[in-house]
């Protein structure tokens, strides 16, 4: 049974304040060291010279000021999480990826998720275009492990955007890429966005798990009417993010399924509702604690 489960957050967790400016990625990882958390991922959203998290376009000295800041502070910058399109075979995609992993070295960091393809749905049955994409995704995921095997670091893709949410995708991409470092960042409530249960999908896919994601959402049946601020699951049900223990996924039997499994490492709490967000961290720390205890 494991025990050794490490308690931290992304950075996504706090893009409320980190995007409008009202924090600093310095200040998050002080927030963060004063905290419960024990490290930190940092999630990017795009190549911006002037975003906080940073990526290929930051100043080298401010990721060395990052990296730099986080150690000073003793909170393990654990993993870079990136976006990324490989179900077209774009070398300059592949490119791009690969310097990520060049920015994750630099950064002290050992574990990178990269998205395979967009996030949006593909309508009506995409199965034969996620059988058109595959050859694409395993060749260029491929690639990137190989060069990330260089450095000492592990690559993954997570259950995440529509396109390669379920369960069985991510196994698919894993057993077809057949790379030691290449696993998955498993989000706990993404599966809902496919309508999934994440009790059973989580189980099938935590031997192949790098990270864990603690999330939770509200779900509301496909014909209620919720009001703004939701988005539908690929069923047709209305979702929104909530704090960690808040929402109607059942996390206790998700942490019974992690407990019992072989999986040992970091977990980090992304949060992506409306609440304030140092609050919601602060109270989903206390619940995921409360979970593993």
């Amino acid at each position: 049974m494991t025990t050794d489960i490490s308690l931290g957050f992304s950075s996504y967790s706090f893009h409320a304040k980190l995007s409008t400016g009202e924090m600093t990625l310095p200040q998050v990882i002080d927030w963060v060291a004063a905290s419960e958390g024990e490290h930190l991922e940092l999630a990017s959203l795009g190549d911006d010279p002037d975003s906080p998290i940073p990526n290929i376009a930051s100043p080298d000295a401010y990721v060395d000021e990052i990296r730099e800041h986080a150690a000073d502070a003793g909170v393990p910058l654990t993993s870079l999480a990136i976006g990324a399109d490989l179900s077209t075979g774009d070398r300059d995609q592949i490119g791009r990826v690969k310097a990520h992993v060049d920015l994750a070295e630099r950064l002290g960091i050992t574990r990178m998720r990269h998205d395979v393809a967009p996030h949006a749905a593909v309508p009506g049955d995409d199965t034969v275009a996620f059988e058109q994409a595959l050859p694409h995704i395993v060749a260029g995921a491929k690639e990137i492990a190989q060069h990330a095997a260089t450095k000492g670091i592990t690559t993954s893709l997570e259950n995440h955007g529509f396109f390669v949410q379920a369960a069985d995708r991510v196994r698919r991409i894993l057993h077809a890429v057949d790379e030691p470092n290449f696993r998955t960042t498993l989000d706990v409530g993404n599966f809902v966005c496919v309508d999934e249960a994440p009790e059973a999908s989580v189980a099938q896919n935590l031997p192949y798990a790098m990270v864990v994601h603690l999330k939770d959402f509200y779900i509301r049946p496909a014909d209620a009417a919720p009001g703004e601020g939701w988005f539908r699951s690929r069923g047709g049900r209305h979702l929104r993010g909530a704090v960690v223990g808040n929402g109607d996924i059942d996390l206790r039997a998700v942490a019974r399924a992690i407990r019992e499994s072989d999986f040992s490492g970091h977990a980090a709490i992304e949060f992506e509702g409306w609440e304030d967000c140092l609050l919601a961290c602060e109270r989903g720390m206390a619940h995921a604690r409360s979970l593993f205890a």
